[in-house]
């Protein structure tokens, strides 16, 4: 059942990612009959330049010119985004432009930056309480309890809730970058691999037909060795920082400098626990829910299921704030900004990633066509290590979400048969864009979100490319290792 809201003329909003839980995937790339339709064989790579400009903005421009940056982010994310729209209107038409800007708006920016909103909102509603000191064993158990729920309250959920419990923890921790770029890896990354909850680009594979509990089986050894070689070296990095800083472990039934025994833990905001439960149904209820009603606007579809989930999710987000105090908002250090940081950066990036998402959607034919027949050999059959870094690479700086479903299709599209003779594939394509969304600040949305976080609270986080050192010292060689261990 279809209703035409708008008939053909409208306007169309912006592109793809989905860096959260959800945004509608199975609907991100279908149009209505008639629609028009970019091909990405005919694009050259010179229309990827504003794409390129937005990351190097956000990659310079905190370092050369802070202050301008602080106050004129969202209008330098404007201009990227219309060096963009303008050329690409006046070259492929106005219809073209609408329909994919009206397309990226509706089934995948809205709905992504209205799960972040949730989740920041409830998360936000969530303060621990008590005395917890920043030791090496504190931040190495908040970093492990993190890596195991993100998988079943999504990265996005973990990470907003223990963002900042271990910043509290660390308040007076002279050496504490490597605290928030560790938890990036784990929480926001490598912890949602187990399930289509913890990571979008695994949701995308349960809406394509992919188990769902498959990720848990097959994802889990990959997860493990990767989390195990990080907690460890964050354990011996820590503790190193912290004899150097003159801390020492505290015993278990530690005094204040006073002599008072320290304040027990416990959590303020309890309900937002529930809250984020919440959250969660309204997620899965998209997934399951397939009334088969849809709403058309200029020939994209919007499924009753989606809009459904994005209101229940505006309303949790709305009941947090109603049940949740100020004053224990006040106390978490909760503001809106990195939000707004994250709403008006990820618009641009939606918008200018268009070309370049049509151009790998092209395969062979499009101007990164090497790229595409990099991961099969001359007979055809797939190259699982290729796979396994292709997808990496280009979720590292494409998002993980839109660029798992290119490789996806790449390698069949066939979830019985990707799950089954197949499974070593599907395996690289999911390990290489959960994992590999940690190289850069915009390889998941929250990595964003948290380096956001950190930086409000004073912690002078890396520049982009600054945390890419980190990432390629760290990860890649842990990432090589899995390759000759399961690819």
């Amino acid at each position: 059942m279809t209703f035409s809201l708008f008939g053909r003329t409208s306007l169309r909003v912006l592109i793809a990612s989905l860096s959260c839980i959800v945004a509608a995937p199975t609907a991100a790339f279908a149009a209505g009959a008639g629609a028009p339709h970019l091909d990405g064989g005919t694009l050259g790579l010179i229309w990827v330049v504003p794409f390129a400009g937005i990351l190097l903005s956000i990659a310079i421009f905190p370092l050369v010119a802070p202050h301008f940056w602080h106050s004129h982010f969202g209008k330098v994310s404007a201009v990227w985004a219309l060096a963009f729209l303008i050329p690409f209107t006046l070259v492929q038409g106005y219809e073209l432009a609408l329909f994919e800007l009206l397309h990226v708006g509706f089934l995948e920016y809205l709905p992504f930056i209205i799960l972040l909103l949730s989740l920041f909102t409830v998360a936000g509603g969530v303060r621990v309480t008590g005395t917890l000191k920043g030791t090496p064993a504190v931040n190495t158990l908040i970093l492990l309890i993190g890596t195991l729920i993100a998988s079943w309250m999504g990265t996005t959920g973990a990470a907003m809730l223990l963002i900042r419990p271990i910043l509290n923890a660390n308040a007076e921790r002279k050496n504490k970058v490597h605290v928030v770029v560790f938890f990036i890896f784990l929480v926001a990354n490598v912890g949602g691999s187990l399930t289509p909850l913890g990571d979008p680009p695994l949701f995308l594979g349960f809406l394509k037909g992919v188990d769902f509990f498959w990720p848990t089986t097959n994802m889990f050894l990959p997860m493990v060795l990767v989390s195990s070689f990080l907690l460890v070296l964050f354990f011996a990095v820590d503790s190193f920082l912290h004899k150097r800083e003159g801390g020492l472990e505290a015993p278990a039934e530690a005094v204040s400098e006073g002599g008072e025994p320290q304040e027990k833990l416990g959590l303020d905001g309890k309900i937002n626990i529930l809250l984020l439960g919440g959250v969660i149904g309204a997620v899965l209820l998209s997934g399951i829910w397939k009334p088969g009603i849809d709403f058309t606007i200029f020939h994209v579809h919007i499924e009753l299921q989606n809009i459904a989930r994005d209101v229940l999710l505006l309303a949790i987000a709305g009941l947090s704030l109603i049940v949740t105090s100020k004053e224990n908002r006040d106390a978490n250090g909760f503001s809106w900004f990195p939000i707004v940081e994250v709403a008006k950066l990820f618009a641009a990036i939606f918008i200018t990633i268009v070309p370049a998402i049509a151009i790998l959607k092209a395969g062979t034919d499009g101007a990164m066509g090497i790229i595409v027949s990099s991961v099969s050999n001359e007979a055809g059959e797939p190259l699982n290590v290729m796979y396994f870094w292709a997808t990496g690479i280009l979720s590292s700086f494409l998002d993980n979400a839109p660029t798992y479903l290119v490789f996806f299709n790449t390698a069949g599209g066939d979830a019985v048969n990707l799950m089954g003779p197949r499974a070593d594939t599907l395996l690289a394509i999911s390990a290489g864009a959960v994992f590999m969304g940690a190289n850069t600040y915009i390889g998941n949305a929250p990595n964003f979100m948290v380096r956001a976080i950190a930086e409000e609270r004073g912690v002078a986080m890396p520049s982009f490319f600054g945390y890419m050192a980190w990432s390629c010292v760290i990860l890649m060689p842990i990432f090589v290792v899995v390759s000759f261990v399961f690819f």
